[in-house]
C-alpha cells in the first residue's frame, strides 16, 4: 500500500522553498523591496509553506478564503481548511504597497529575511469574529485569541517564495524534517499506515500508552513535536527532544517510532487545531492522527473530547488522514497498568490521571512525582532543566488536567 496523498485537489506537495541560483537571485531582489515584518506565528507559517507542510496553499489567504475557512472550513475553491493562514501589517505600511507589488517578509524578532510575496489583495477582517469561530472566544486571556486580536489592521494576501527555514535545520538537525523527508523515511521502512502523535510537552506515561496502542495497529508512529514558540511555562523543544529520545530508546521496540519536529507555534485552538494537525500530518505522510484528551486545548475553553467530535462534523472525504480517537488514559493501581475509560472498570480513587500540565506544575514546584506518572529516565532530564531555571513560571492547572 502507498502512503496517503498530500492534501488538496492536485494531491501533490506544494513546495515554496527556493534553492541554488534561484534562491540567491531572489535574495538580491528582496533587498530592493518594501519590507513587511512578520510575527513569530507568521514566520512559522512561512516555513511550513516553504516545505510543503501547508499544501496546497501557495501563500497567505485572501478575504474570501479567510471568510470561508472561518465560517465553513473551506477555501473559496472548496478545499477543506480549518484555520485561517493570514499575514497582517499596519495600515500605513499597507498604504505604501500596491496590489501586484512584491514585498520582502522579514521576521520582526530576528530581522531575518524569510520570503518574498506578490501582493494580490489587501483587506480588513473582523478579528473578534475569527476568534469566536476558531477559538470559541475572543477573550484575550486565551493565548491564541490574544495573538489574533493583536494583529495589525490590514491583511495582505498572495503567493510566497520562501528564502529561509530560520534556525530549525541547524538547531534541530536530525529532528526538524519537511514532508518530503518524513515520506521518504516511511517509504524506506515500508510503512504505509502511520499514526502521528502531536506533542508540545515531554512524553509522560499516557503519551507512551497512546503511541503503543497505535503501534499495535499501524506500521509505526511519528512522534511529531512542535519546535516553534510556546507560552510561558512550557518546556523548551531541545529539552523535550532529549527526553523523548531517552524514552524511545528504553521503552519502545526498535524501528517502531520516528521522532521529528515542525516549525509552528501553538494556536491553542482545540478542536479546530486538531483538524489543522490532521491536514498537515497528511502532507507529512501520516494516515492517522492520534486524538486524545483536550487536544491542543488551553484552560477550560473546550470540552475534553471536543476534538474527537469535530472529526464527525466535517464533510466525508475532507481528509485522507483519519483520527485515531482514544479515551481518557491513566494508570490504574487495581489494573496494575495503563488503561483507559473503555478498558478499566475501577473507580476514580484507583486511577492516577496524567497530564503534561500536572507534570510541569509538580516539577516547577519541586514536588515529588508519583510513581507511574513518568519514566525515571525522563524525569532525570526534566528535573535537571527545572533546577537550572533562574526564574520560575507559575503553572496553572484546570479541571481537565486534574481529571475532573
Amino acid at each position: 500500500m502507498a502512503l496517503v496523498n498530500p492534501h488538496g485537489k492536485d494531491k501533490k506537495l506544494k513546495i515554496k522553498l527556493l534553492e541554488g541560483k534561484e534562491l540567491e537571485e531572489e535574495k538580491k531582489k528582496a533587498k530592493t523591496l518594501t519590507e513587511v515584518r512578520t510575527t513569530s506565528r507568521e514566520t512559522g507559517d512561512i516555513i511550513m509553506l516553504g516545505g510543503g507542510g501547508f499544501s496546497p496553499l501557495d501563500g497567505f489567504m485572501g478575504h474570501d478564503d479567510w471568510k470561508g475557512v472561518c465560517d465553513e472550513y473551506k477555501m473559496a475553491d472548496g478545499t477543506f481548511w480549518p484555520i485561517p493562514i493570514t499575514l497582517s501589517t499596519s495600515e500605513g505600511n499597507a498604504d505604501s504597497v500596491k496590489v501586484g507589488q512584491e514585498v520582502a517578509l522579514v521576521d520582526e524578532e530576528t530581522g531575518e529575511l524569510m520570503a518574498t510575496m506578490k501582493v494580490t489583495e489587501k483587506y480588513k477582517i473582523d478579528k473578534a469574529h475569527e476568534c469566536k469561530q476558531v477559538f470559541k472566544t475572543d477573550e484575550t486571556e486565551h493565548p491564541g485569541a490574544a495573538k489574533v486580536m493583536a494583529q495589525e489592521e490590514v491583511n495582505l494576501a498572495g503567493p510566497v517564495k520562501v528564502l529561509s527555514e530560520s534556525i530549525f535545520p541547524k538547531e534541530y538537525k536530525g529532528v526538524y524534517m519537511k514532508p518530503a523527508e518524513t515520506r521518504k523515511m516511511f517509504e524506506m521502512k515500508g510503512w504505509s499506515k502511520v499514526a502521528a502523535l502531536q506533542l508540545r510537552n515531554p512524553m509522560h506515561r499516557s503519551h507512551e500508552y497512546l503511541c503503543k496502542i497505535a503501534i499495535e495497529t499501524c506500521d509505526g508512529v511519528l512522534i511529531h513535536q512542535l519546535l516553534g514558540k510556546l507560552k510561558p511555562g512550557d518546556i523548551p523543544a531541545d529539552v523535550r527532544v532529549s527526553a523523548i529520545n531517552t524514552l524511545v530508546e528504553h521503552y519502545f521496540v526498535k524501528d517502531t517510532c520516528i521522532q521529528a519536529g515542525y516549525p509552528l507555534e501553538m494556536r491553542y485552538a482545540g478542536p479546530r487545531e486538531a483538524l489543522l494537525h490532521a491536514v498537515f500530518r497528511q502532507n507529512y505522510g501520516c494516515s492517522h492522527m492520534i486524538i486524545g484528551r483536550d487536544h491542543a486545548g488551553v484552560g477550560e475553553y473546550y470540552g475534553p473530547f471536543d476534538a474527537h467530535h469535530i472529526f464527525d462534523e466535517i464533510p466525508a472525504g475532507a481528509l485522507e488522514t483519519q483520527p485515531l480517537k482514544i479515551d481518557w488514559t491513566f494508570y490504574c493501581t487495581k489494573c496494575d497498568g495503563m488503561a483507559s475509560m473503555r478498558t478499566c472498570p475501577h473507580g476514580k480513587e484507583d486511577r492516577m490521571l496524567l497530564s503534561g500540565t500536572k507534570l510541569r506544575k509538580m516539577l516547577s514546584e519541586g514536588d515529588d512525582v508519583p510513581d507511574h506518572f513518568s519514566r525515571a529516565e525522563v524525569l532525570t532530564i526534566l528535573r535537571a532543566y527545572y533546577e537550572g531555571l533562574t526564574e520560575k513560571v507559575e503553572i496553572k492547572t484546570h479541571k481537565y488536567s486534574e481529571g475532573e
